[in-house]
């Protein structure tokens, strides 16, 4: 069983982003504002200075590179009641929601038949929206990654993108175009991407997903995966 470090340790290997900075163990990011969790300090572990100094190390961090100083904190970790004493609050206000679930699962429960990995033309825009920017790819392109769609008719009517760290499957970006939905095709392509993850030597399968995405949720549940630990963002009270 992985810790809750770990865990979060291994997501952050597989969404690199374009700047990485250590602090201690802790992990500044940038990535021009493409998500938040490449764009935020990943707060696990010990910064090797008192949380306050870590914290304005962030902010000086992010200034450097043009984005807002947010912090990646686990919901009832070690560092919550600092974070919150040195003036952070939980950005309610993020774009993707202030919490995450952070959800795992055996692969061989709902492997099934294997993912070729392609770069399909219409993958990156489905997967990724219209602007494909150099951290856009930087960030899905980087590592050993499997770029897994279907395509009817030329069309790629869903994407998935997974990375194997370790014995980890991450999974991240599932789309499924809305008049292509309620087929089972998100079932299909989490199966297909679960047998390129065992066949890579991956056994377990994370997924980070907002707490208000009931659908998806619901969907990794019926897959055999619960919920491992939650997140929250974190920003200076006072900008």
């Amino acid at each position: 069983m992985h810790t809750v470090d770990h865990l979060e340790s291994l997501c952050a290997r597989a969404w690199p982003a374009l700047a990485e900075e250590p602090l201690g163990d802790w992990l500044m990011r940038a990535a021009a504002g493409f998500t938040g969790r490449a764009n935020s300090t990943l707060t696990c572990g010990d910064p090797g200075v008192p949380v306050a100094e870590a914290l304005s190390a962030t902010q000086e961090f992010a200034r450097a590179h043009g984005i807002k100083p947010t912090a990646h904190v686990v919901r009832g970790g070690g560092h919550e009641q600092a974070i919150a004493a040195a003036g952070w609050r939980v950005d309610l206000d993020h774009p993707g929601g202030a919490e995450s679930l952070v959800m795992a699962g055996p692969l061989e429960k709902f492997a099934d038949g294997v993912a070729d990995s392609r770069d399909l033309p219409g993958w990156w825009e489905l997967a990724a929206g219209s602007e494909v920017t150099t951290a856009v790819r930087h960030v899905l392109g980087t590592g050993h990654v499997c770029f897994a769609g279907v395509e009817e008719n030329g069309t790629v009517v869903a994407a998935v993108r997974g990375a194997v760290v370790e014995d980890v499957l991450h999974v991240a970006r599932l789309a499924v175009r809305p008049e292509h939905r309620r087929r089972g095709l998100a079932t299909r392509l989490m199966g297909e991407l679960a047998g390129w993850g065992l066949r890579e030597g991956a056994t377990t399968c994370v997924l980070q997903v907002a707490e208000h995405n009931t659908a998806a949720i619901r969907l990794y549940e019926e897959l055999g995966c619960s919920e491992h630990h939650r997140y929250r963002y974190w920003v200076p009270a006072v900008s």
